[in-house]
């Protein structure tokens, strides 16, 4: 099945609500630091690793092309709360109000985490995206575990190399960062070989319900070609 159009569905559309959904949500919880088998850990890491198991669906059903429509989409509204919540943060509160602490440690994202997070997000999204769509090319459709395995390993790992970094330089011990940048890739990689059953069954059924199985043959995967679906 090779099926191209300028349109979406309501299954892509569902996906992208929970898409931007998991963005949002990642970065609330990113302001709780948590405790897992003796590892520090933030509280994104629960939501996050789902907006890449979705990357992998949307790539492998409806093509790169679609997937590139959706990163910029999350992009375009994670930028827009986050933009929110500081301008909120800026205003002042209510004479009656006593929460300012909290609702800034919440809200409050420092320009470089924001800017460090924006640029992480992209660049690992579209790796993701990227290598999902020509390993699909070069394996003629087979071996989906390990495209999504793989696919997952370069996108988190850019994400990582380049948000940690730029976000905790000089704030984290260097010596620190190394360990922090391999648990997260690690502990999200497993997070996706755990839900890989259930990605296997959605991407089946999504396949048949929808009729499609993209290749991206000829693929343009310039990332600004953002109406080019």
């Amino acid at each position: 099945m090779k099926q191209k159009q300028n349109k979406v569905s309501v299954l892509f559309m569902l996906f992208s609500i929970l898409f931007c959904v998991c963005l949002i949500a990642a970065n609330v919880l990113e302001t709780k630091q948590i405790s897992l088998l003796g590892m520090s850990l933030t509280g994104g890491l629960l939501v996050f690793p789902v907006s890449y198991i979705i990357n992998d669906c949307v790539c492998e059903v409806w093509g790169y092309g679609k997937a590139r429509l959706l990163i910029w989409t999350g992009f375009a509204m994670n930028f827009f709360f986050v933009s929110l919540g500081a301008i909120c943060d800026a205003m002042p509160g209510a004479p009656y109000w006593t929460n300012d602490a909290g609702f800034h440690a919440v809200f409050g994202l420092a320009p470089r985490i924001a800017a460090a997070s924006f640029v992480a997000f992209l660049t690992g999204s579209f790796i993701n995206a990227y290598v999902m769509s020509k390993m699909k090319i070069s394996s003629k459709g087979r071996n989906f575990s390990a495209r999504a395995i793989l696919s997952t390993v370069f996108g988190e790992g850019a994400d990582s190399l380049i948000f940690f970094p730029l976000a905790f330089y000089g704030v984290i011990p260097l010596n620190e960062l190394p360990a922090m940048m391999l648990w997260q890739v690690m502990l999200k990689t497993v997070y996706e070989i755990i839900v890989l059953p259930v990605t296997i069954r959605v991407v089946r059924k999504v396949k048949a319900h929808e009729g499609e199985d993209v290749y991206d043959d000829g693929m343009n995967y310039n990332v600004f070609k953002l109406l080019t679906l």
